[in-house]
Formats: C-alpha cells, structure tokens, sequence
C-alpha cells in the first residue's frame, strides 16, 4: 500500500470511528486538542500525521492506536456497537446543584447514553452503592457502577466516603473519579491511598471527561447514543 493509499484508508478509519460515536469534526477536534480544519484534513487524507497527532485521535475517538491501523488495513471491529459493550450507570455525588446540571450537560452534549443516578450527600452515596435505607429495593450486584465523587460533601465528606467504599470487599474495586475544585495536595494524597489516581476538575466538561475516560480503563464503559 503507497502513501498516498494508507492516508486515505487511515482517514476513511477516523472518519467512521468519529460518525459512528455520534461526533461532529468540531467534537472530535476539542477532545483531541487539534484544530478544526486540521482534522477536515486528515479526514480527506490530505495530512502527513505525526505520532502525537494519531495519538491524539486515538485517544479522543476512546481506541488504541493499533485499533485505527487495523481498520486502515481493512479489519473490522464495528465502533460503538452498543452489543458489544456493557453499558454501566454512573453515581454522580455532588452537592452543588450548578455543578450537578454542569456535569449533567458534559454528558448530554458527550452524548453518552449511560444512565445518570445522582445523589447529594455522602450518606446517601453509601445507602446507594449498599442498597440501604431510600435505596433497599436496589440489587448490589444492579448495573455496574462507575463514581463521580465530589470530597467537599455535607453529612460525610468524599474521603471517608472513599474510605468506607474501600474497606468493604464488594466496592474495594469499584472505579471512582474524584470531582474536585481545586487539587489540594493533601486531598490527593488521601485519594491515591485509596487507590485513585483519576480526577476531573470541576466544573466537568468534554475535554475532562474524554481525558479520564482511557485512565479508566474500561472499554465498555461510555457508550454513546447513535
């Protein structure tokens, strides 16, 4: 295959990656930190692409960089087939209404089809994830939980929230993406006792999300809405 063939079948690759997760070019290019008419351009294959470049795209388009290539050489692995992932609902726990309809709209404009639970205290976060008190007609083992949690919480605070998370052998390993106003050291510190080395600055928007999505390392994770 010349040059000139593998620009256009990488560009056909992108191209198909981004319409099949429901992204504009304007999209795609926020969440790859490239301009606009740079990925017009290498959507007609009209780019010589650096490394970081194709990182970038794979990175945003949430796919390994060996994933574009093995559709540039005619493999398929149909994106965002929804059949092919397990869609998880996410717990937002966060106080601050303003925050909670920012995060909200990051999702919603991600276009993301997950189901979105939301809760505003610290003990509620934890009758939630345990299915206790307004929440013991949950199942523990109901859709698989991905946690957005805010540590400035009234009643009990994101910390000792985390803690108890990981005291317990069924949430030890439950994934959680820290909200946070500002990355105060000593907050960190704490986090990454608990074994969380992922957060999102608030308020949460789509570049936010499409970086923490890949440290995540759930694959199935986020599934967008065709």
């Amino acid at each position: 295959m010349n040059e000139s063939n593998i620009k256009m079948s990488f560009a056909g690759a992108v191209r198909s990656w981004r319409k099949k997760l429901g992204m504009t070019q304007e999209e795609l290019a926020e969440r790859a930190d490239l301009h606009r008419t740079y990925i017009s351009d290498v959507e007609r294959g009209a780019r010589n692409l650096s490394l970081e470049s194709i990182s970038k795209l794979a990175h945003a388009l949430e796919v390994s960089v060996s994933t574009l290539f093995t559709a540039t050489n005619g493999h398929s692995w149909a994106p965002g087939t929804v059949d092919a992932r397990q869609i998880v609902e996410i717990l937002l726990v966060e106080d601050n209404p303003d925050d909670v309809e920012l995060t909200l709209h990051a999702f919603r404009r991600a276009r993301f089809a997950n189901r979105v639970n939301v809760v505003n205290d610290g003990v509620d976060a934890l009758d939630y994830l345990f299915c206790r008190g307004n929440y013991s007609t949950r199942k523990l083992d109901e859709g698989t939980q991905v946690v957005l949690l805010d540590l400035g919480l009234p009643r009990m605070n994101g910390l000792e929230v985390l803690r108890r998370l990981r005291d317990d052998e069924r949430t030890r390993s439950l994934p959680v993406v820290v909200l946070t106003a500002s990355q105060r050291e000593r907050d960190m510190a704490e986090c990454r006792k608990f074994g969380v080395e992922t957060y999102l600055t608030k308020p949460v928007n789509l570049a936010g999300l499409s970086e923490v999505t890949p440290q995540l390392q759930l694959d199935w994770a986020l599934v967008r809405s065709p």
